[in-house]
This record gives structure tokens, C-alpha cells and sequence, in this order.
């Protein structure tokens, strides 16, 4: 099988707390920040990018601290934005989608339930649809009339060695991306656990659709993963400490994580 080589691209960062992080009680408090990362599947035939980022206006109106357009880090590895043909969209929350018209030609990977969640009569309560913002979705239905959406309804093939997996739990339509590297199968979780520690404590983050299913998804990711070092997370600043920058340029900015972890352990 073909292997492929895949990428943190990090875009962004913001201050919180351990508190900020979990749904059920942390008894030791303390800083614990969140990087924002998309991610680059790459062969010598085809690039898939996985999610869009958020974009300057958004990063002000949440507070977050915007370092560079994601696809400024893509270019970085060769990965142009408008050359790209296939994204992954994990779910429609504000930092994943905020950056699809910079990909032109793309068409744009998405599960049937995060569509319906994300349209539906969930977003009827402010609470859950604080994590999307709704130019971002008109956006996505837009482009469902453009046809240029492609939906899932499960898990699916997109190439020999790449797979999306819905895990649901954080929202509905949830997806996670397995794929196939040098080292083994690789999980790309998204928000499926946003931190390493989420899934070594069995504390999801808070924002969360089903305790329950999020739970059941931290087993399927290490069932679909070749071990726990293959897993991931979303948004833990120890993914850029723990694997190698490809290059003296992209340190800080990109990561390969079809390399080995030069640091593993718990990260609790």
C-alpha cells in the first residue's frame, strides 16, 4: 500500500486554563493553552488538506491570536491552496471552515449528520451553536449548490490509505481521518480529543454533543490507530514539541508527523 506523508500545519493559539479543557472537574489547575492546527496528507500523485482554519476577523472577534493564514504554512510545504483538489472538512465549527473560498478547486469532504446538525434543530440553542458561525455554514450549503460538496454517511474511502471515520461525540457529524504512513496507520483526530490528556484521563473537552459518544470515539481512535502515538489530538500544544519541524524554516510552524515522536509519554 501506498504511504503518505502528513503534516500539523499550527495557525493559531490562545491563552486558558486546565478548567477550560475538561468536562468534568481537573483538580490541578493551571495554564494549559490551545493551538489551532489544518492538516496536509501528501503522496507523490495528490495533496489532501484536512479543515480550513479560521480567519483574521474571526481569530478578533473570539479572541484568538491569529499567527498566519493556514495556507501560508501549506505553501510552506509545498501545498498551495489553489491547487488543492480534495479538503476534509472534520466539522463545521469556526476553526475548521473559516478559509474555504482560498481553495477554489476543491471539492470538499463532509458527513451527511454534520450537515444536518449543523442546519437543523440543534442550532435552535445558543449553546451549541456558539462554536459555529453562520456565514461559515450558508457558506457550506452554498457550495452543496455548486456541487461541490461531497458527503459521507459513515466511514469511507477517499484514496488506498486514507479514510474518513465518523466518531461523532464533540458534534454529530464528526470525522476523524486515518491514514497510512511510513510508521503505520495514523489518526488525525480533530476535535475527537482535543489534548492528549483528554483521552489518557477519560475527561472529554466540554464542548460536547454525547459524553457518551466521545468516550466510545477516544476507543475506535486507538482501535484505528497502530498505537497510542499514533493518535493526534486537535489542539495540544505538545504535537509541535513532540514531532520534528521538516525543515529549520517551518520549526514552530509545521510538523511531519509521519516521523516517529521524538518525545512520547503521558501528558497528563
Amino acid at each position: 500500500m501506498e504511504s503518505y506523508e502528513v503534516y500539523a500545519v499550527r495557525y493559531g493559539t490562545r491563552s486558558a486554563r486546565r478548567f477550560d479543557n475538561f468536562v468534568f472537574r481537573d483538580d490541578h489547575d493551571g495554564p494549559m493553552p490551545m493551538d489551532y492546527y489544518v492538516w496536509a496528507i501528501r503522496s507523490e500523485d495528490r495533496a489532501f488538506v484536512v479543515d480550513a482554519g479560521f480567519n483574521q476577523a474571526e481569530a478578533v472577534r473570539r479572541g484568538r491570536e491569529f499567527l498566519r493564514c493556514p495556507t501560508e504554512g501549506l505553501a510552506m510545504i509545498g501545498i498551495h491552496a489553489e491547487s488543492v483538489t480534495d479538503l476534509i472538512i472534520t466539522h463545521l465549527h469556526y476553526d475548521h471552515v473559516g478559509n474555504l473560498g482560498r481553495f477554489p478547486k476543491a471539492k470538499f469532504h463532509l458527513q451527511d449528520e454534520e450537515m444536518s446538525y449543523a442546519t437543523g434543530r440543534s442550532m435552535t440553542h445558543g449553546v451549541i451553536r456558539s462554536a459555529y458561525t453562520v456565514e461559515d455554514v450558508v457558506e457550506v450549503v452554498t457550495l452543496v449548490h455548486g456541487d461541490r460538496v461531497v458527503f459521507h454517511d459513515g466511514d469511507d474511502e477517499l484514496a488506498p490509505g486514507i479514510s474518513v471515520r465518523h466518531i461523532g461525540g464533540h458534534t454529530r457529524g464528526l470525522q476523524a481521518v486515518r491514514v497510512y504512513t511510513e510508521r503505520g496507520w495514523v489518526m488525525l483526530a480533530s476535535d475527537a480529543s482535543h489534548y492528549y490528556a483528554n483521552m489518557i484521563q477519560g475527561n472529554p473537552f466540554p464542548i460536547v454533543e454525547s459524553v457518551t459518544d466521545m468516550l466510545e470515539g477516544h476507543r475506535r481512535l486507538r482501535r484505528l490507530a497502530d498505537s497510542d502515538d499514533h493518535i493526534v489530538p486537535g489542539h495540544d500544544p505538545e504535537v509541535m514539541r513532540r514531532y520534528p519541524a521538516p525543515s529549520k524554516e517551518t520549526e514552530g510552524i509545521v510538523v511531519s508527523l509521519h516521523d516517529p515522536p521524538n518525545r512520547t509519554g503521558n501528558c497528563s
